[in-house]
């Protein structure tokens, strides 16, 4: 498989790969693989709440909410 990149693309995907200390096509290949790691994630998550739906499982707003601001919180203390 091959994949295009312009010329600043490339640039951009060795300056990177060259601080994660690694050449840029095992950089590219990382990049592809936990995205293609993270759809699956997704699509799981996806057909959990779907099937959860199906059963009458629902979530009220504010607990809804209160996730959401969980996870954000979550985020900001990992930066």
């Amino acid at each position: 498989m091959e994949v295009q990149f312009s010329p600043e693309q490339e640039a951009e995907l060795a300056t990177l790969a060259e601080r994660a200390g690694t050449d840029t096509a095992g950089y590219v290949k990382s990049l592809a693989l936990e995205a293609v790691d993270e759809a699956a994630r997704f699509r799981g998550a996806v057909r959990k709440g779907l099937e959860q739906a199906e059963r009458g499982e629902f979530l009220k707003d504010e607990e809804v909410f209160a996730w959401l601001q969980q996870q954000k919180q979550r985020e900001q203390d990992q930066c």
